[in-house]
C-alpha cells in the first residue's frame, strides 16, 4: 500500500502566449510524477485560464506558481506583483470558471502588496492512495507443522525414563 507523501513544487515564469502551454506541460509532468494523473486535466485547465488572463491584463508578466500535495488535497497557487491587475474586475470570468471546476478557491493579498490566487482539487478515495487502510481478505492456506511442537513430542516420549530417575533419588 502506498502512503501519501507530502509534495511541493515552485515555478517562476514570465507569462507569454507560448509559455502558457509549456507551463501546463510542466505542471502535468509533476502531477504524473506524484501519481496524480486524475488531477492533470482540472489543474492544467485552471492554470491555463489564469496564465492567459495574466497575459491579457497584467503589465508585470512575472508570476510564481506553487503546488502543494498533502495526501488528500492539491493546492495550486499563482502569485503576481502587478498592482494594476484587479481580480474583482480583470479576472472575474476566469475566477468564475476556476470556482466551477475546483473544490475550493480563493484570492488574497500578501504583506508586500502582491496577490495570490489559489484553487484546490481533492483526490477522491481510491484514486491516489487509500485514505483508510483496508483489512486484508482471509486466505485459505495449508498449515505447516511447527518444528518446536515436534521437539516437545520427542521430549515427552523420553519423560517417563527421566521421571523414574527422579523418583529413585527421593
Amino acid at each position: 500500500m502506498k502512503t501519501a507523501v507530502p509534495c511541493y513544487y515552485h515555478l517562476d515564469v514570465e507569462v507569454s502566449p507560448e509559455r502558457v502551454v509549456q507551463v501546463s506541460r510542466i505542471l502535468a509532468a509533476h502531477l504524473r510524477y506524484w501519481d496524480l494523473d486524475n488531477l492533470v486535466d482540472p489543474v492544467c485547465r485552471g492554470a491555463e485560464l489564469l496564465l492567459r488572463a495574466i497575459d491579457a491584463h497584467a503589465t508585470d508578466k512575472h508570476t510564481s506558481i506553487e503546488m502543494w500535495w498533502n495526501g488528500q488535497h492539491l493546492i495550486t497557487a499563482f502569485g503576481d506583483d502587478d498592482p494594476d491587475l484587479r481580480p474583482d474586475q480583470d479576472l472575474r470570468s476566469c475566477l468564475a470558471d476556476i470556482a466551477a471546476m475546483s473544490d475550493g478557491w480563493g484570492c488574497c493579498a500578501s504583506d508586500t502588496g502582491s496577490k495570490i490566487i489559489w484553487f484546490s482539487q481533492r483526490a477522491r478515495a481510491g484514486e491516489r492512495v487509500p485514505l483508510v487502510p483496508v483489512a486484508p481478505a482471509p486466505v485459505l492456506s495449508t498449515g505447516l507443522t511447527v518444528p518446536h511442537v515436534e521437539r516437545i513430542a520427542a521430549l515427552a516420549a523420553q519423560a517417563p525414563a527421566g521421571d523414574d530417575a527422579l523418583e529413585g533419588s527421593r
